[in-house]
């Protein structure tokens, strides 16, 4: 293993594992209601009642109903949060049938694995990623397999062989079959990156994915799991609570905060203030994120990772997730890397032995 180890420190150290990660955008979450006006003014809407704003979406019917007193309750919040094409209820509502992956063209081996490119359709795109497969005959019922999910990389940059390439390289040498997917919009895969927080179309990719893999007759479809990097970190989280036949999810340095938490402390441009959010807006939040429904895991666990100097994603990010987690009563081992990047390159060989250990023991 330490060989292993050893291999992909140096394919870190000679770039083909350096991955970049910078997301100059403001985060895209937009809140669907103004703060009421105060009640001294003439003409003030009753406080806590809804005044349309720009919408969350581009039809989300922002309309609700309240009480006889103006407040919002919470079933009425909950039909709205439904509407959002992002909600965990949106997505479970869809079906995510993948497809055969098509190998496009074989690539240079790993150590002791085959590397492709293949493509497999998601919302009738096609979607390119990176493959890895075991040598050998695979065990009873094929082999244990990891969707991929990388981290914002700027979708004109990203190629489907660079990056990561350390990373996966560790899972797929200790007999994992592993899938990266580009999502659309990054590489040659089709349509359009709406980016991870706001739109489902990379968390779609992603459980499309994994329905992909399930029908690779090389693969335990029994036997999946996810590993997510920064914004992949988010899209493993919601797709485990979208597809429950996904086992297990490792996450690293992810944007795994509760979107309340997101949306007021992920890095406000230089020189403004720290945005604030009314009681309304905070609950519709909270309840958009997959953080409120962290039951649902029903004890399939997590793995977390995080460095302390993180400076593209607050180490408080995984501390927010953890402590959801113990509300919800959900087993997770959390790992805290002292001084360590948003990469974690200063512990890159432990975090990798304990991921890969991780999904031997839960996959």
């Amino acid at each position: 293993m330490r060989g292993v180890v050893n291999l992909a420190l140096l394919l870190l150290i000679g770039g083909a594992g350096y991955v970049a990660f910078t997301q100059p955008q403001r985060l895209p979450f937009e809140v669907p209601w103004q703060s009421a006006a105060p009640a001294s003014e003439p003409g003030a809407p009753t406080p806590q009642t809804p005044v349309p704003q720009t919408p969350v979406q581009s039809d989300p019917g922002n309309v609700i109903r309240t009480d006889p007193f103006g407040n919002v309750t919470d079933a009425a919040l909950k039909t709205f949060v439904a509407q959002q094409p992002i909600s965990l209820q949106a997505l479970r509502a869809r079906e995510y049938p993948g497809s055969a992956l098509t190998k496009i063209r074989t690539l240079n081996r790993g150590a002791n694995y085959a590397r492709y490119v293949v493509s497999y359709q998601s919302d009738g795109l096609k979607i390119y990623g990176l493959l890895t497969v075991p040598d050998g005959p695979a065990p009873k019922g094929g082999w244990p397999a990891i969707v991929f999910n990388h981290g914002y990389i700027p979708p004109d940059e990203y190629r489907t062989t660079e990056r990561y390439v350390a990373y996966q390289d560790a899972f797929a040498r200790n007999g994992f079959v592993t899938l990266k997917s580009d999502y659309r919009g990054h590489g040659d895969s089709e349509g359009s990156a709406g980016g991870g927080y706001n739109d489902p179309g990379y968390t779609v990719d992603v459980l499309n994915a994994a329905a992909s893999l399930k029908k690779d007759p090389r693969v335990n479809a029994r036997r999946l799991g996810l590993w997510g990097h920064s914004m992949g970190g988010q899209l493993s989280l919601r797709a485990m609570l979208v597809d429950p036949d996904l086992k297990a999810a490792s996450l690293w340095a992810g944007v795994i905060a509760s979107y309340d938490v997101l949306a007021t402390d992920w890095r406000p441009p230089g020189g403004e203030e720290k945005p604030t959010l009314d009681s309304l807006n905070r609950r519709y939040l909270r309840l958009l994120s997959p953080n409120a429904y962290l039951q649902d895991l029903r004890g399939r666990p997590l793995q977390l990772h995080h460095g302390t100097a993180d400076k593209d994603v607050p180490y408080s990010f995984q501390v927010d997730l953890a402590s959801d987690l113990r509300a919800a009563q959900q087993p997770f081992t959390a790992f805290r890397y002292e001084g360590d990047n948003h990469n974690l390159s200063g512990n890159l060989g432990l975090a990798l032995r304990r991921s890969v250990q991780f999904f031997k023991e839960n996959l």
